[in-house]
């Protein structure tokens, strides 16, 4: 294949050569470290940040984009899902997921953890790899009955309508579990129930033929092709995903990579991987100074030969965002270690609890500890760290940049006033946002 001119640049060249065998067959693309990190800001709606317009049909191209986007109920700086939004969506307002769910346009599936996917493909997340959900229903025959009943009668319930009841197992604190809960969330799992609402963290089900429209419902997938597509939802979500997902569950819920006898059907992760190539849907990557094969979707080889120059612009990226799943990818690619702390004691803790990854250009350059206070119409900074040898002052656009963002933050945040901790006068001065 001749090269083009924009191919050989010196900051996204790439070449092709056969991957595999038969000789031929596949089309293996290398391309720079630079040229990976544009691509990924790129095709993440991130060059620049809240760039895509249109309100609730904005909010949807992200959900074409990604496929799926991971739920998190944490709300300190804002729930994960909106945050992803947020960084994507310009003047995004958390009300337009909820419309959005309301008209059962997106839903909740497990992809990757609890995950909002667009209705159209809740078909393919029905198959799951756990038998725990069948044996709770079954270790709680008559709980898991009564509470059928209840719902089959009166509608969307939740776990708190209901008396408390003794599961056989405990939770992470050791405790007895409400038999109650794991029930609803056997049957949300096992596509009996789904999520009607949500009231702040309290969570309403209802049977999911009251919920998903008919034609939905009725459609049936073979389960290897269930896996097959959500397999690939992986890789469409984060855009330059390897083989083993850098050991932070990318790939759960997936089952084994190699065939198990005790899903004899399946044919592993591999089988399935492999399937993906030999279709052309996925294309295999080598990238400058990473290793191991990484791999694009088929319709965005294009950009990952051309991935445009990022204009100054910063994002603060949540902990499910997609773009930092693969936490040894951040470290290789660019430069950055990403621990989330919060499960970590205070005095083990380097930056915060709930820490933001800022996003400048195609750099991750430090890290940014927000607060939400809705009652207060106030947002709270409660830390700031830069990376070595980033300097906002000297770094072309980081400052306006910035002052941007935290605009937005407080737009997003329903917030009219920054508070920044006081060891942050120098930053207050710097990044007082200017009206």
């Amino acid at each position: 294949m001749r090269h083009t001119g924009a191919q050989r640049e010196r900051h996204a060249s790439v070449t092709l050569e056969a991957f595999g065998a038969p000789p031929d067959s596949v089309l293996c693309v290398r391309v720079t470290a630079e040229a990976a990190r544009r691509f990924l800001v790129a095709r993440h709606a991130l060059a620049p940040a809240r760039s895509l317009n249109g309100g609730p049909d904005a909010v949807l191209e992200v959900f074409r984009r990604l496929g799926s986007v991971q739920f998190d109920p944490l709300a300190i700086a804002g729930r994960n899902h909106d945050l992803v939004l947020h960084a994507r969506v310009a003047d995004y307002d958390p009300a337009w997921c909820d419309l959005l769910y309301e008209r059962r346009e997106v839903f909740e599936a497990y992809n990757k953890g609890l995950s909002l996917v667009p209705t159209s493909e809740f078909p393919w997340f029905r198959g799951i790899m756990s038998r725990k959900p069948s044996r709770t229903l079954a270790e709680n025959a008559d709980v898991a009955e009564r509470v059928l009943e209840r719902i089959r009668a009166e509608g969307p319930l939740s776990a708190l309508d209901f008396e408390r009841e003794r599961g056989q197992t405990t939770d992470w604190f050791g405790m007895p579990t409400n038999a109650v809960r794991a029930v609803l969330e056997a049957y949300t799992v096992t596509g009996v129930l789904g999520l009607a609402r949500r009231d702040g963290n309290r969570r309403y089900y209802d049977l999911l033929e009251r919920l998903l429209p008919a034609d939905v419902l009725a459609r049936s997938i073979p389960q290897r092709e269930q896996f097959r597509h959500k397999l690939l939802s992986r890789y469409r979500a984060h855009g330059l995903l390897g083989v083993g997902g850098g050991g932070s569950g990318i790939f759960g819920g997936l089952g084994p990579a190699k065939p198990d006898p005790r899903w004899p059907e399946y044919p592993g992760r591999t089988a399935l991987r492999e399937d993906l190539i030999a279709d052309g849907k996925l294309v295999p990557v080598e990238v400058e100074g990473v290793n191991g094969k990484r791999f694009v979707l088929e319709e965005e080889a294009g950009l990952l030969e051309r991935p445009p120059e990022p204009p100054p612009s910063v994002a603060f990226l949540p902990p499910f965002d997609p773009l930092v799943w693969d936490r040894p990818l951040l470290g290789s690619l660019f430069e950055f270690e990403y621990v989330w702390e919060l499960f970590f004691p205070p005095d083990k803790r380097r930056w915060g609890w709930y820490v933001l990854p800022m996003l400048f250009r195609d750099r991750l350059v430090g890290r940014i500890e927000p607060r939400i206070d809705r009652a207060a119409g106030q947002v709270q900074v409660l830390g700031l760290w830069w990376e070595d040898g980033f300097a906002p002052r000297r770094s072309e656009g980081f400052v306006e940049a910035m002052r941007d963002a935290l605009r937005a933050y407080l737009h997003f945040g329903g917030a009219i006033r920054l508070e920044w901790g006081p060891h942050l006068a120098m930053e207050r001065r710097l990044f007082l946002p200017r009206p």
